[in-house]
């Protein structure tokens, strides 16, 4: 099986969309696809302040709250708090978002698929042995309270929090061992197509 480790100190910081702040992109694909031509995308963002999101017309989000006390998102007026008690959300890049820190500057992971292209799930992990799904093409898994050692074929690929492995799709046990939570990102076509 193929995998990729991407360390968290070595993303690049680039404006958002509406220059409200700043984001690191993990990968997308194709590579080196723009805002506009990406078909999926995960990034990591540092929000310091209160203020709209950028529109993504066509992709669906989920975003992840993985540092800081939580920042609540008010999607065509309804509040979504995202805290440590619910930390996740997924929304329509369409929709008009507003973000509103609940205690200081936060960071999120962000995932983006363009809908009738790809879709994605995002869950939870913790120490032991993950499975994907049999439609997911590529995965990433990503450490949020510790280091996190992921053994693919032999081959131990170890991370640290905020570190991101992208692996290949694969019917295989994917073996974890770490403390605290991970999140695994599943990307699969979209079935729509």
């Amino acid at each position: 099986m193929t995998a990729r480790v991407f360390r968290n100190e070595d993303l690049v910081r680039v404006p958002w969309k509406n220059d409200g702040g700043t984001t690191a992109e993990v990968a997308a694909f194709p590579e080196g696809s723009t805002f506009e031509t990406f078909g999926w995308r995960i990034s990591m963002a540092d929000v310091a302040s209160d203020g709209p999101f950028s529109l993504f017309p066509g992709i669906d989000r989920t975003l992840i709250l993985v540092e800081g006390d939580g920042i609540e998102l008010d999607v065509e007026g309804i509040a979504y708090p995202l805290d440590k008690a619910t930390p996740k959300l997924s929304f329509s890049g369409d929709d008009i978002t507003i973000g509103r820190l609940l205690s200081g500057p936060i960071r999120d992971l962000n995932v983006m698929t363009r809908r009738g292209q790809f879709r994605h799930r995002a869950r939870f992990i913790e120490s032991g042995v993950a499975l994907l799904s049999d439609d997911t093409i590529v995965a990433f898994l990503v450490p949020l309270d510790g280091p996190f050692d992921v053994t693919l074929d032999s081959t131990i690929h170890s991370l640290q929090a905020l570190d991101a492995l992208m692996l290949e799709a694969t019917q295989e046990l994917v073996l974890l061992s770490g403390t605290g939570r991970a999140i695994l990102v599943e990307i699969s076509p979209d079935p729509s197509t």
